[in-house]
């Protein structure tokens, strides 16, 4: 079902559940689709399965020997004069 803004700012419990028994529900601003609500479970079923920004970078690029000693040849010690 779609909803103009307004009609969705004064029924939002109405909007969150028809969400929950019938299934997402659009939001629209001058006419055109702004938003969806979708119940708890509906954004779980979509988010499921998908990596997060941590899998993400753990799958990247294995480095090779030397370009992981290139990198710690890189890394500059501590000086000693450094205030703390």
């Amino acid at each position: 079902m779609e909803w103009p803004l307004q009609d969705a700012k004064n029924q939002f419990s109405k909007v969150v559940q028809k969400a929950r028994l019938e299934g997402p529900q659009v939001v629209t601003l001058r006419g055109m689709r702004a938003a969806v609500v979708l119940s708890a479970a509906d954004y779980d079923a979509l988010r499921s399965g998908r990596p997060t920004l941590v899998d993400d970078l753990l799958a990247g690029p294995s480095w090779d020997d030397e370009l992981a000693e290139e990198a710690m040849r890189r890394i500059k010690p501590p000086s000693r004069d450094a205030a703390f």
